[in-house]
């Protein structure tokens, strides 16, 4: 009889000894798990802070671009616009074109010579250059026609500017070297037109062309900006 409770007292005692050490063997394991968790945690946060700080310093440049172009463009006489937030150089292409023609008035040489030299002098200087993707001539029409006549009307006209921009008659021949690396031409037809003081449509606000500028990975940041800062996906 004492030799059978013996037993199973052993047998109790044993259990004892067991449950402990696996809990022990879960506790640790569960510890190991959230010290990876948390050195993950830190090195994320190190990586955001790294990225936001990388999209600051790009953003910086934008901003300071568009500075430089307001003081250099801001007292100017040729008639131009500065969009205080991207940059964008707009002029109304009465300077340029008659309506409805995609041909460079004899009077609009002269406006792009004086133009294209002072805006790559800001924008393509030392400490600027790297940044910059791309510069783009883009051209918009009123509402007057159907989309595919105006699509392929403010294409011609941003080519023709930019045909003489690169052309044997423009004096300015090296900045051509450099434009001929970033420059691109875009159109918008009517998609984008533009309003008066009062927010009424204006045909002849919506006729112009623009001198735009793109960061490198701009799009792309712009949007990881958006996350960091919680916004939502489809506002981006």
């Amino acid at each position: 009889m004492n030799t059978k409770y013996q037993k199973l007292f052993k047998h109790e005692h044993d259990e004892g000894h067991f449950w402990p050490s696996f809990t022990d063997l879960l506790t640790t394991i569960l510890l190991f798990f959230m010290l990876i968790f948390i050195c993950m945690m830190i090195i994320k946060s190190l990586e955001i802070e790294e990225m936001k700080e990388t999209i600051d310093q790009i953003m910086g440049v934008r901003a300071q671009l568009v500075k430089e172009l307001k003081e250099e463009f801001g007292d100017s006489n040729l008639g131009i616009e500065i969009d205080d937030k991207t940059g964008a150089i707009i002029f109304n292409t009465e300077i340029l074109f008659a309506y409805n023609d995609d041909e460079l008035k004899p009077e609009s040489f002269v406006f792009l010579d004086e133009f294209v030299p002072k805006y790559l002098d800001t924008l393509l200087k030392s400490g600027y250059e790297d940044s910059i993707a791309e510069i783009i001539i883009e051209g918009h029409t009123d509402r007057d026609g159907t989309y595919l006549y105006n699509l392929e009307l403010a294409q011609k006209r941003a080519y023709s500017v930019a045909a003489y921009i690169l052309g044997d008659e423009f004096p300015f021949k090296h900045i051509q070297d450099h434009l001929e690396k970033k420059l691109t031409i875009n159109s918008k037809s009517y998609t984008d037109d533009r309003t008066d003081q009062e927010g009424n449509y204006s045909a002849e606000q919506s006729r112009r062309v623009e001198f735009k500028f793109r960061l490198k990975d701009e799009e792309i940041l712009e949007k990881t900006r958006g996350i960091l800062n919680g916004d939502s996906p489809s506002s981006l």
